[in-house]
């Protein structure tokens, strides 16, 4: 293989210590959250994968799993700006995206319109609790998230980049909620489950967490670093048999479909879009990255399909009846579901994706 064609396809003949940087980034990113968070691992690497592909994630887990803390100290550890909005019955869309005041220019008597941002216009947003709000103001957040600006008196106004939206939810004390809607799911890159530590890790929560010592948290990356990692991700190729494989996964999801396995006929009501095919893409590019990897493999794909697929499947009664959630779901068609080429070792991936 030669090195040169992978430059240019990468990084415009720029610097293949990139992905290298990359992975120590990563390693430093966990340092610095082992000093607050502890466990969890699989939950800070899906998140870092959704950061450095560009998308936005949805967290949901009981209360006291530390869904906040998480995310307060990432964006901490990245030196960004950092926004939490609590999400509640009466909140308007204007109060999350900002609004329009009249104000009056002392020197000449003039009144004008001048725009006050609102909490969206940060790099890390924290939308708390969002399943607690109205739609009208949930739909507030999809402008933002899809386009990275909002509107507001007929002008728009440009979000500070890089912007990753957090949105967390709790699965019980459902009463008074507004679920989101499947479109607007289907507008985050993951949904994230956040599970009980084990009992080792939750003694070492309580011994942390109620004495004096307060964690000294080192900025390891900044802004302009992070758009840098972006572009990089991007640019890492895809086989053909890879982006195969994400594509089977998904329409295998559709009960329309003819060739779709049984149990999909008789368990979703609606598979997952083209939009998780995307995401499947995106999501294995950001692991291979953070593993320091100059391709995509596909374990990668199939590592991403629980968070890719879980909120962009919907279940019917019989699913619920037999006891099938959306993971059961996915693995089941991971199972089902055979990757075209297992066995092609790195090189001939990587030989075949750029001879195409």
């Amino acid at each position: 293989m030669n090195d040169n064609v992978w430059e240019s396809k990468v990084s415009g003949g720029g610097d293949l210590e990139a992905l290298d940087q990359l992975r120590k980034a990563y390693d430093g990113i966990r340092r610095e959250l082992a000093k607050v968070i502890v466990g969890q691992d699989e939950v800070l690497e899906q998140l870092m994968i959704a950061l450095f592909a560009g998308g936005h994630c949805i967290l949901e887990g009981v209360p006291g799993l530390a869904k906040t803390l998480t995310i307060s100290t990432l964006a901490r550890c990245l030196g960004l700006s950092f926004s939490r909005i609590q999400f509640t019955p009466d909140l308007m869309p204007s109060d999350i995206t900002g609004t329009e005041v009249i104000q009056e220019d002392k020197a000449t008597g003039r009144r004008e319109f001048k725009f006050l941002p609102g909490p969206i216009f940060a790099n890390v947003i924290l939308a708390d609790e969002i399943n607690r709000t109205p739609p009208k103001t949930q739909a507030a957040l999809l402008e933002a998230m899809q386009e990275r600006h909002v509107t507001a008196g007929g002008k728009r106004h440009d979000l500070p980049l890089p912007f990753f939206l957090l949105a967390t939810q709790n699965p019980i004390e459902q009463e008074g909620t507004y679920p989101l809607p499947e479109a607007q799911q289907d507008r985050f890159l993951f949904k994230v489950f956040i599970g009980y530590p084990s009992y080792q890790q939750e003694y070492e929560i309580a011994e942390r967490t109620t004495g004096y010592a307060e964690a000294n948290i080192q900025v390891v990356l900044a802004g302009d670093d992070i758009l840098r990692f972006q572009r990089l991700v991007r640019q890492i190729p895809a086989a053909p048999d890879v982006i195969r494989h994400a594509l089977d996964l998904v329409r295998a999801s559709r009960p329309a479909e003819p060739d779709c396995p049984a149990f999909v006929k008789r368990m979703i009501t609606w598979g997952a879009g083209p939009r998780a095919v995307q995401s499947l893409i995106l999501g294995g590019k950001g692991r291979a990255a953070l593993r320091g990897r100059e391709h995509v493999s596909v374990d990668d794909v199939r590592a991403m399909a629980p968070p890719v697929l879980r909120h962009r499947i919907v279940t019917n009664f019989s699913a619920e009846a037999e006891g099938y959630t959306p993971d059961r779901v996915v693995q089941e068609l991971l199972e089902a579901v055979e990757p075209y080429t297992t066995r092609l070792d790195d090189d001939e991936r990587i030989s075949k994706v750029l001879s195409s």
